[in-house]
């Protein structure tokens, strides 16, 4: 796992499928996603790197269902005991109580999504032990006051987390950058693609200047204007 500091409060944890983010106020620290199985340890341990002890992540916050973003997460929480939260259209899901529905994928993205999943480790993931629900307009206590905003398309309880007070976006897999040259994309493998398209604009008119993706590399400046761009 890489771990890439991207401003002064934010670091992004690479994986090798899927990557989260880890945010710091001050001694409190908040993780974004959780990378897919096996992550709980390395997370624990690049906070450890990063000069404070696992229970400082006080919550790890959930963008939507996919095992490469909420694999770790129940092995985090029972290192740390961080709160989990999600949206509560995906919660059934991450708790491991029905199967998460699948993509309808196009055709040119089966190969792709099939080489996806054969990346990712064997098996279900460990469910949080709780999982607080969330709905669209929540306001979390990290961040100078953190939006959720729900953005359906890519599953139907994606969300996405703004920092109003740092213009900072969380976008989840709803925007990806594309792994042959960075571009900012929509993402693929949804549910509602018409949805998603929505879904990019709303986050478009939140004015955020960066921009953080479930894949590829963030957009550091002008977010806004590259995600108007893309809806």
């Amino acid at each position: 796992m890489d771990v890439i500091e991207l401003l002064p409060r934010l670091h992004l944890l690479r994986f090798p499928v899927g990557q989260a983010y880890l945010w710091r106020d001050d001694e409190e620290l908040t993780l974004i996603d959780a990378g897919p199985i096996g992550a709980g340890r390395p997370i624990a341990d690049a906070v450890t790197a990063l000069g404070h002890e696992p229970w400082a992540v006080r919550r790890v916050v959930l963008t939507h269902f996919h095992e490469d973003h909420v694999g770790g997460a129940g092995e985090f929480a029972a290192l740390s005991g961080a709160e989990v939260l999600a949206h509560h259209l995906d919660a059934p899901f991450i708790r491991g109580e029905r199967p998460g529905p699948p993509p309808r994928t196009e055709e040119w993205e089966r190969p792709l999504h099939a080489a996806a999943l054969a990346q990712l480790p064997p098996g279900p993931p460990l469910p949080p032990a709780s999982l607080t629900e969330l709905s669209d307009g929540d306001v979390l206590g990290f961040g100078g006051g953190a939006r959720v905003v729900h953005i359906p398309g890519h599953t139907d309880g994606s969300i996405a987390v703004f920092l109003p007070a740092h213009r900072v976006l969380f976008t989840g897999d709803t925007v990806a950058a594309a792994p042959d040259d960075g571009t900012p994309v929509p993402g693929v493998f949804n549910l509602d693609r018409v949805r998603l398209l929505a879904s990019i604009r709303r986050m478009a008119d939140l004015g955020a200047e960066v921009a953080c993706f479930g894949h590829g590399d963030p957009v550091l400046s002008g977010a806004a204007a590259v995600l108007r761009s893309l809806g």
